[in-house]
Parts: structure tokens; sequence; C-alpha cells
């Protein structure tokens, strides 16, 4: 369908946006004029234009004069209340668009079903839940913030075929390859905080920073979170303290995961926690039920030992167990990375 099309090539444009947009989604928004684009727009942090804003300002930069009686795609309902930008229903009046189609309905309940009542009573048409699941997916961490106010949260782990994360004390701290390393990086530059645990920083010292040529343009380092329990602490030495990005670097201690991560939410902005950490904290995270994501990086060895990649209670019988769901399989090298959805989490994204 042509709809479709049209709504890919505006999920094109939202993906940019990922990792930059927070406390906001990523959205994309494109023009649409006898069966060519005109213009194209995607939302590039807070404060900044939404993306159907973008869009008009792109075609007018282009100097173009088809705006009016055009189609309007973008990603999620526009917005019908004015923020730290104008409502974007207003804007889409005034350019007269002749048709609005969006992906699928704004989560925040200030927003949520009201645009299509706005723009149909000024005459536009409208159309909803175009690739909707797509659309859903790309905010899914934004969805979840409105609705229970607690971040996406995303457990990361490096681990041998037998699930161990073994090393010789004094030998490099990686398990996985040099590309696998490289394309952590592009998860971290999807995030707002990156969650470890005092045992961690004082065993590897880790810096947490998004580094290399896939940091993108504007985005800020994530956040560091340390949760610790131990007397020891953070040491004053470690990286996270004496780093460039000191001033980014949160230490918790003795301190419950939800209200950390609430606080997080409400105080920092936060959509989206990447957890890079050792067995103990991740299988605290599994048993508690915070994890909705998981990435895991299979290096083709074996190590034995008893440092497992995911400690914890686990799960009392099989039927318990927790799965993962729209898998996604990726050879880095010799690496194996495996993806997907945590089924039984506390949010189910999709039923």
């Amino acid at each position: 369908m042509e709809d479709d099309y049209w709504m890919r090539r505006a999920l094109e444009m939202a993906r940019k946006g990922v990792g930059l947009t927070s406390p906001n989604p990523p959205v994309g928004a494109l023009l649409v004029k006898d069966g060519r684009e005109i213009a194209a727009g995607f939302h590039r942090g807070p404060g900044h234009p939404h993306a159907e804003i973008e869009a008009f300002h792109a075609a007018r930069k282009a100097h173009c004069s088809e705006v009016a009686g055009s189609t309007l795609y973008v990603t999620l309902e526009p917005c019908s209340t004015r923020g730290r930008t104008g409502a974007c229903t207003e804007a889409i009046k005034r350019e007269r668009v002749g048709r609005v189609v969006y992906g699928c309905p704004d989560p925040n309940p200030a927003h949520a079903g009201a645009a299509e009542t706005l723009l149909r009573e000024a005459g536009i048409s409208v159309s909803s839940g175009v690739l909707q699941g797509e659309c859903e997916q790309l905010i899914r961490a934004f969805r979840k913030v409105q609705t229970c106010g607690l971040p996406w949260v995303i457990a990361k782990t490096a681990m041998s075929l037998d699930g161990r994360i073994t090393r010789p004390s004094g030998e490099d701290q990686w398990l996985s390859g040099w590309s696998s390393r490289i394309e952590v990086q592009r998860v971290r530059a999807e995030v707002d905080a990156i969650l470890t645990s005092g045992q961690t920083v004082r065993a590897d010292n880790p810096r947490l920073t998004l580094r290399g040529e896939v940091a993108p343009v504007g985005k800020e380092q994530p956040w560091r979170v340390v949760l610790t329990s131990s007397d020891q602490g953070v040491p004053e030495e470690s990286h996270l303290r004496t780093d460039a990005q000191r001033k980014r670097t949160l230490i918790f201690q003795g301190r419950h995961i939800e209200g950390i991560l609430r606080e997080l939410v409400a105080e920092r902005g936060v959509n989206t926690v990447l957890v890079e950490a050792g067995g103990r904290l991740l299988g605290r995270l599994f048993d508690e039920g915070w994890v909705d994501e998981l990435i895991v990086y299979l290096a083709p060895m074996l190590t034995g030992g008893e440092s497992t990649a995911v400690a914890g209670e686990g799960v009392a019988a099989l039927s318990l167990r927790l799965g993962l769901s729209e898998i996604e399989m990726l050879r880095i090298d010799d690496d194996v990375r495996i993806r997907g959805l945590v089924q039984g989490s506390g949010f189910p994204l999709q039923r």
C-alpha cells in the first residue's frame, strides 16, 4: 500500500533521532504530494521543533509551495497541547495540509486521541494505525515512561558459550572481539544512562562512555549510574570519579532499584537505561522483573568457572522461565549477537 511505503520512509527519518530526544520520543515526518516526497524532518532533541515542524521548515527552505493540500505522514500522533514548542495540530492547520496519516497513538495522556478530533473538525482527513507495530517499537521507551514512570531497561552481557564471564586475574577483561565492542558503542548511542555495580567498577574500572565515530552529533554522554551496597563503594581514583565526564556519574548506595529508576526518569529525563554489569546485578534485575530487553554477545570459547553471566535466584519451575521475542541474531566476526524483548518482564510491549 502507498501509505505503508511512505510511513516506512517516515520511520527512516525517525530513527535518525534515536538516542537524542529524551525525554521526548524519536519521531519522523514526511510531506507527500502527487506521489512525490516534497519534504521530511525528524525530532532532533528537547527544545527543538517536532518532526512535523521540521518537515514544514524543510519545505520552506527548499522554496516548496506545495505544502497546502499535501499528505503529512508522521510516525506518532501529532501533539495537541503547547509545551516547550507549539502544538503540532495548530501548525498542521496553518499549513493547510490536506491529509494526516500517523502510525501510533501518543501514549502521553495529555495528547492521546485528541489530534484526530481537532484535525477532522478543521476539515483535514486523518488515517491512523499505519505500520503501528513498527512505530510503537520505535517509541517503546517513551511509552513505558508515560505508562508507568519507569525507563526501558536493556541488559547487555558478553559471555562464553557455557554462559560464563570467567577470566584469570590480571588478564584482559574482554571476552568478545573488537568488532563486537564497536557494536556496543552503537548500543550506547541509543541510551540515556548506563547502569553498573560498585563491584564491577572496583574490578574493571570501566569508563562507560560513548566514544568513536558511532557517536551521533549532539549526543550527550549517557549518565553513568552506579549501584553499590558495599562500604567499599566507588574508589576515588576510578575513571568514573576522575575523568572529563565525572559530572555525569551518579552513585547510589543502599537504595532500592525501583526508586533509582524512577528518579532517573523524573529528575534526569532518562527514557532508556543500558545495564553493563556482572552476573549478580543482572540476576537481581531479572529476578525482580526490571529488564525489558536483552543483548548477548556470545564469544566462541568455553571458560568454565564460577563467574556466571546471569546469577540471581532463578526460576522455581521451567514454566516460569523468561523467554525472548522479536529476536535478532547478528554474526560479528567470530561472535554472535542475540537481541530480543524479554517475555514475562514487568512491561508487556505488545500482546
